[in-house]
């Protein structure tokens, strides 16, 4: 192994399985907390503190976090603006300190464990305790972006050049499972236990489903914490004086002046912004689609959550060998190609059949696992050696601060046309765009410049 934390060879297997166990770990968060039940479940609460629950002829709908008043509907929309923007200002930090750090793993771990902690802590979330869950939601989706960064800057220490694709695929695949498995095991958990009529008993499945996620994360954090290794290039750093925390602060501004010095690397991130935020508005809103344009049931978005998380596991895994045969950059190219199909085809999905519409599901599942951990890994071969954590950082921002962009141009052409179909073909600028601006992006170049070996297909 190299000691600038750049790894030439491949790292042993019981490391390289630690590794893709924190994606499995994870992606119970985002898929059965954040894409399902966390927003009904939080809003609920919120609908009960504005007093919609005792009496609906006489409330307002509003409550008054810090005296501020805010209607209930939008009280969870407001803390993922909100967590998002502390996240930016959180994220190229964490990144600093990582490589700072004499050892990644502690950080990992307290990152990890402490939004597990607050999800699990949403078991106290009862009666009208909307500020307790919007407070613990916070500091979940923020510890979950921290731990992703120190996660992601593992990646160029398991493997060299040629080898990247296929372990950042095999991650990401890991972690559609896993995020799949706890989904479904809450669902049944959910449709078996449930009475109609019983909103209580709902909303108590909902936040046991919550608690489920947090316990799932923290448990198999432990795996990686064991299996993964440290390595010493950050050890080797000279200090910027202070503690590792100041001098995060301190190289966080000495990173962004030297990013200016790989123009290239920046113009990768800047197509990757473009691209990605496509690809998370189309996540966001497919149910929202689903159910204001298409009026299709729950049961329906449900089922095709299910397929979309089942089949990006294959999806990432196909692209990621098709990755090792004709490069990454192709690609990911091709499936940006694919994902415009998607979004073109969305426009003329009939009303009411839930078929098509769990069809093009699982044409977003097979491109998306796909794309998104190829981007990751072309990007672990443009960073500098030892830099990996601070860089790994504002490529977190380029994915979760700047997700405002998509969700506005929707907005938008909704606003202007009133339809919702022609809000959701509008995506194909971004993939169209970016995709356009990516195969611009000379990239063996790029490596190069930043002191990387290219891999020998890119």
């Amino acid at each position: 192994m190299a000691v600038d934390g750049n790894s030439t060879t491949l790292a042993p297997r019981r490391e390289r399985t630690g590794w893709y166990f924190y994606d499995w770990a994870n992606s119970a968060f985002s898929t059965t907390v954040i894409t399902v039940f966390l927003g009904p479940f939080l809003t609920s609460i919120t609908e009960r503190a504005a007093g919609c629950a005792i009496d609906a002829d006489t409330c307002d709908g509003t409550v008054r976090p810090l005296g501020i008043p805010v209607a209930a509907g939008s009280y969870y929309a407001y803390l993922v603006s909100l967590s998002v923007l502390l996240t930016v200002f959180v994220l190229p930090v964490m990144g600093a300190i990582a490589d700072r750090a004499p050892r990644k793993k502690p950080l990992l771990a307290g990152a990890a464990f402490t939004g597990a902690a607050a999800t699990v802590a949403m078991a106290f979330v009862t009666g009208d305790r909307y500020l307790l869950g919007g407070l613990l939601f916070i500091v979940a989706n923020i510890s979950f972006g921290a731990a992703i960064v120190v996660y992601n800057s593992f990646l160029p220490q398991l493997a060299g050049p040629d080898d990247r694709d296929r372990i950042s695929s095999r991650g990401w695949a890991i972690g559609y499972l896993g995020g799949g498995v706890l989904l479904l095991l809450n669902l049944v958990a959910v449709m078996s236990l449930s009475r109609d009529g019983d909103a209580q008993r709902t909303l108590d499945l909902a936040r046991w489903s919550i608690v489920s996620a947090g316990v799932w994360w923290a448990a198999f954090t432990i795996v990686p914490l064991i299996w993964l290794r440290e390595h010493p290039g950050a050890a080797a750093k000279p200090r910027l004086g202070g503690n590792v925390l100041t001098d995060g602060f301190k190289q966080l501004g000495h990173t962004i002046k030297g990013m200016r010095a790989y123009p290239l690397t920046l113009a990768f991130l800047g197509a990757y912004l473009i691209y990605n935020d496509g690809i998370q508005t189309v996540i966001a809103l497919a149910s929202q689609f689903g159910t204001e344009e298409l009026k299709l049931e729950q049961s329906a978005l449900i089922l095709t959550i299910l397929i979309v998380q089942f089949l990006a596991f294959g999806g990432a895994l196909a692209l990621g060998a098709l990755a090792t045969r004709i490069g990454a950059r192709k690609t990911i190219l091709i499936a940006l190609a694919l994902w415009l199909g998607v979004v073109s085809a969305a426009y003329f999905l009939p009303e009411g059949e839930p078929i098509p519409f769990m069809l093009l599901g699982a044409g977003i599942g097979i491109v998306m696992g796909g794309s998104q951990a190829l981007s990751r890994s072309l990007f672990s071969q443009l960073i500098p050696a030892g830099k990996e954590g601070e860089y790994y950082g504002f490529y977190e921002i380029s994915d979760k601060g700047t997700s405002w962009l998509g969700p506005l141009f929707f907005g938008l052409i909704f606003q202007l046309t009133n339809s919702y179909r022609a809000g959701i073909v509008s995506l194909v600028v971004f993939f169209l765009v970016g995709g356009v601006l990516l195969a611009f992006v000379p990239i063996r170049r790029a490596i190069v410049a930043v002191g990387n070996t290219p891999p020998k297909l890119i």
